[in-house]
């Protein structure tokens, strides 16, 4: 990951269409902001395209700033966007003490902002919690349940067979990876609490950055310092981490005997799978931003209303595959083709906050093939 903010920027030519909000009645369409680690790996890539997506049923305009999670460049996106000229922004950052400088400026340049992938953890970081709350430009959070998926994968691998388990994070710090760390260690503690006799070890973690090069360099010192691992949770990082982590594995010639568990999807998983190369995935909906784009489109039309004293939160479900069979249904919906469709997003971004939050909710493979038959 180059350490250069890189910006991205896909301007629709305007309509000179009326836009009903407070930003829009200059005439000029609404621009949305994307801040991301990065809008070309594999994951930052399907996000980018689902983004884009309702960009185009909504006509709106959006701009990406690609910051690596890099936190100067994570603070420093918000300030490019907004003297940009967005009217709102949606942001991936990393640790959550960010926030307080990216509200700080969207609330000084009233631009409305919406977290995806992310959430400001109130206990451990109450000042930027009771700053977003403050803020009348935060719009809210759009996140998983971090630390069930943690338990899940964990589980998963446990009952694999698996009972040495080395850990692959990206950033050390990093607001997500430490709750889908707490979700290992908690999952770690119900196996051996049900199985006194048989217990599991999960082994601290290294960081692999969010590069393939730095996640297969991560891997080999991980495989090097712990001989004896049989498992290996690749944490997260966008998808290119886990590519250079797998690519290690294979090269020591440990495929298929170091089973590996991670979130965020291959665009091979297929194959991985079929291989041995990945045991189980959870991830694979991508929708967090277009879910946080919804909370900032109808904030800057002034269908949301925001608050100083709370900001909206939509909770998603993960998606899991352990087989080529489970992968098979989700490579029609939401590798060829996208799980929502232009109609669908335009009627989307007419539900109720509580209506869109059933929405998250309920996505999923079978959502999917519900509203395709």
């Amino acid at each position: 990951m180059k350490k250069v903010v890189s910006v991205l920027t896909t301007l629709l030519l305007a309509g000179s269409l009326l836009f009903a909000g407070d930003k829009g009645k200059s005439g000029k369409k609404p621009l949305i902001g994307v801040s991301i680690w990065s809008s070309t790996d594999t994951l930052g890539s399907q996000c980018k395209r689902i983004i884009d997506a309702a960009a185009k049923a909504l006509d709106v305009n959006v701009m990406y700033v690609d910051q690596g999670h890099i936190s100067e460049q994570v603070t420093g996106s918000a300030e490019t966007l907004a003297a940009a000229g967005c009217d709102g922004i949606i942001i991936c950052n990393s640790a959550s003490a960010e926030m307080a400088s990216v509200i700080k400026t969207c609330t000084k340049n009233k631009v409305y902002c919406a977290q995806f992938f992310r959430i400001i953890d109130q206990k451990a970081n109450p000042i930027e919690y009771k700053f977003a709350c403050q803020s009348p430009y935060y719009v809210g959070a759009v996140h998983e349940n971090e630390i069930d998926n943690g338990k899940n994968l964990v589980s998963i691998l446990c009952n694999k067979g698996c009972r040495k388990i080395a850990l692959e994070g990206w950033e050390a710090g990093d607001a997500t990876f430490l709750l889908r760390w707490a979700g290992y260690k908690a999952g770690i503690e119900d196996w051996n609490k049900n199985h006194p006799s048989d217990k599991a070890v999960l082994f601290d973690p290294q960081y692999g950055g969010t590069t393939s090069d730095t996640g297969r360099a991560t891997a080999e010192a991980i495989i090097n310092s712990h001989a004896d691992a049989d498992a290996l949770i690749v944490a997260g990082g966008g998808g290119d981490t886990l590519v250079g982590a797998l690519a290690a594995i294979e090269a020591k010639g440990l495929k298929g005997k170091i089973k590996v568990v991670s979130t965020d999807f291959l665009a091979d998983l297929d194959k991985q799978l079929a291989t041995g190369g990945m045991a189980a995935e959870s991830g694979g909906h991508y929708c967090d931003p277009l879910f946080a784009f919804m909370l900032v489109y109808n904030a800057i039309k002034g269908n949301y209303k925001t608050s100083t004293n709370s900001f909206y939160e939509i909770t998603f479900p993960y998606l899991y595959v352990a087989s080529s069979a489970d992968y098979a249904a989700y490579a029609k919906y939401f590798v060829a083709d996208l799980p929502y469709n232009a109609d669908e997003l335009r009627a989307m971004a007419q539900l109720s906050e509580p209506e869109l939050a059933k929405k998250a909710a309920s996505l999923s493979i079978q959502d999917v093939q519900n509203r395709r038959k």
